[in-house]
């Protein structure tokens, strides 16, 4: 049997937090959800999905019931977890915060940017999905007060983010530009946008993600530096799927848990 394959940083202690940003590659779904699709909301096979879901849940030590979403929407909302729900009914959020070891938060991206984060002395862990409108809201800062709230302290939290779309991919037009730029928080949000063509410009999701945890006081905080969109073998990726015409999409997921 295959296992599904995964990524991880160096920032985080593998003794103190299971963790992992996963690939597409490792699971049993078929064409364009091959193979390792984990988003419950595409139209995908039940029973790929569970045996891929699984797959990702043994490679984080826990059981399948103990891998935990939510109902994804682009905001800030954030849920504190103290028990698994049923599969697929999870709460409208962008963000998971936990402190009961032996439950795996996860989110699921295509492009939008997967942050996870470890309090490892307190024992706190956090996930968050960050596409552009997300990350201007503050869906980071937020996730970092919800593990404060839970006793977490910014200065020992290490926040890493994931494959997402890389700024060479990313064209964006100038309605977004300046509504990242109207969010502020940074001093300057335009450094993270280069001049493309026209009036277009090149986004650098990650590094923008990575300029707000930081300016949140986050201990340490770093990059995997992976295009999701120009690694089509390795991740799955809206843009990609827009600019080849559309149809069905898979979605990668990165998972953090304390253990159990």
């Amino acid at each position: 049997m295959s296992h599904a394959i995964f990524l991880r940083s160096d920032l985080f202690d593998a003794g103190r937090a299971r963790h992992g940003f996963f690939t597409r590659r490792g699971g049993v779904s078929e064409g364009p959800y091959a193979s390792l699709n984990c988003s419950l909301r595409s139209g995908d096979r039940p029973e790929a999905l569970r045996e891929n879901r699984r797959r990702v849940a043994h490679a984080m030590g826990v059981s399948p019931e103990r891998l935990l979403g939510a109902t994804q929407v682009h905001g800030v909302a954030v849920a504190t977890v103290t028990q698994p729900w049923a599969e697929g009914e999870g709460p409208e959020a962008d963000a998971l915060v936990t402190d009961r070891p032996g439950l795996a938060l996860g989110v699921i991206t295509a492009d939008c940017a997967p942050v996870l984060f470890v309090d490892a002395e307190a024992g706190i862990v956090g996930a968050a999905h960050a596409g552009w409108r997300g990350a201007a809201a503050g869906v980071l800062e937020e996730t970092v007060a919800a593990m404060r709230a839970l006793g977490a302290e910014p200065g020992r939290l290490r926040a890493a983010v994931g494959p997402c779309i890389g700024q060479e991919s990313y064209e964006v037009g100038p309605d977004l530009r300046d509504a990242v730029l109207r969010a502020g928080v940074l001093p300057d949000p335009g450094g993270f946008f280069r001049p493309g063509e026209g009036d277009r410009f090149q986004f650098d999701l990650a590094g923008y993600c990575l300029g707000r945890l930081r300016a949140a006081g986050i201990g340490q905080a770093d990059a995997l530096w992976r295009d999701t969109c120009a690694d089509e073998a390795d991740f799955f990726s809206h843009r990609r799927r827009t600019r080849a015409g559309g149809g069905p999409i898979g979605h990668q997921i990165s998972v953090v848990a304390l253990p159990a």
